[in-house]
């Protein structure tokens, strides 16, 4: 259940939590970058594949094990060998490396594959190196198999009659959902096929950089989550945390959103993107 509240962003402390930038620590420390491959778990797979020692710089993604991994199968996709912070600062040739290595690993089989990316310490991430994870489960987790049958088509009528569209490309369609739990939340899915696994996963990867840039021009900084339900009908799913869930929305489970998605959308509208 989701109640909007924009009196409740005015509240004391209520100030959007920022990704600190970069220090000098964290450019010399870096694991993630090319030429520290010996400072992470020996890498499962690397685009380009062939060409080089497993290991070794001349890569532009790099899988490897999650060193403290929550699930029995764990990996970080690395996503580029320079220091970017973020998906907004991929080229478009780097999310179509980071596309085929998220297909490359899913065909490997061994259940159902939950990506995910993760931005920013409260939005749970270690190391502010660009990266996402492939988290594997025997089979689909509560949240995907719970989804109401024709929900997402729902929400998708629902967003267009309430004009809560932010952009699109192609058949693929971002909207802020008409019922999201924290400011912002948005949904990426295709407004014309009903498919399980995205037919084109790095249109739908440049669609979700091109919604986090306007997420910063309009906000900042901000941490975030995201991440690919598939099943009945994929769909990407971006969370920006920029409020935090308190005891209503986790012992009450009433999410308590202070912006109206349909003012969401147009201040992301109005932004520049990718």
């Amino acid at each position: 259940m989701v109640a909007v509240a924009p009196a409740r962003g005015r509240r004391p402390g209520s100030g959007v939590p920022r990704i600190e930038p970069a220090d000098q620590a964290e450019l010399d420390e870096c694991p993630f970058c090319a030429g520290r491959e010996d400072r992470t778990p020996p890498e499962l797979f690397a685009i380009p594949a062939e060409g080089r020692e497993p290991d070794t710089p001349g890569w532009q993604v790099r899988v490897v094990p999650n060193l403290y991994p929550a699930l029995a199968r764990q990996e970080v996709v690395i996503h580029s060998p320079r220091h970017a912070r973020s998906i907004a600062e991929l080229s478009l040739e780097e999310i179509d490396a980071v596309a085929a290595a998220w297909v490359a690993r899913v065909e490997t089989g061994g259940g159902y594959v939950h990506p995910l990316i993760n931005e920013g310490r409260l939005a749970g991430s270690s190391l502010p190196h660009s990266h996402s994870q492939l988290v594997w489960f025997d089979d689909p987790p509560p949240a995907v198999r719970d989804e109401r049958e024709g929900g997402l088509a729902e929400s998708f009528h629902t967003a267009l009659a309430s004009q809560t569209v932010v952009a699109g490309a192609e058949d693929l369609v971002a909207f802020c959902h008409p019922a999201g739990r924290l400011p912002y939340e948005t949904v990426i899915m295709s407004d014309s096929v009903q498919e399980p696994w995205p037919t084109n996963l790095a249109l739908a990867l440049k669609l979700l950089q091109d919604v986090v840039t306007r997420l910063q021009a309009v906000e900042g900084p901000v941490p975030w989550n995201a991440w690919l339900h598939h099943g009945r009908q994929w769909h990407i799913e971006l969370v920006p945390r920029l409020s935090a869930l308190a005891g209503i929305e986790l012992g009450a489970g009433v999410y308590v959103n202070a912006l109206p998605p349909e003012q969401a959308a147009e201040s992301l509208r109005s932004a520049t993107g990718r």
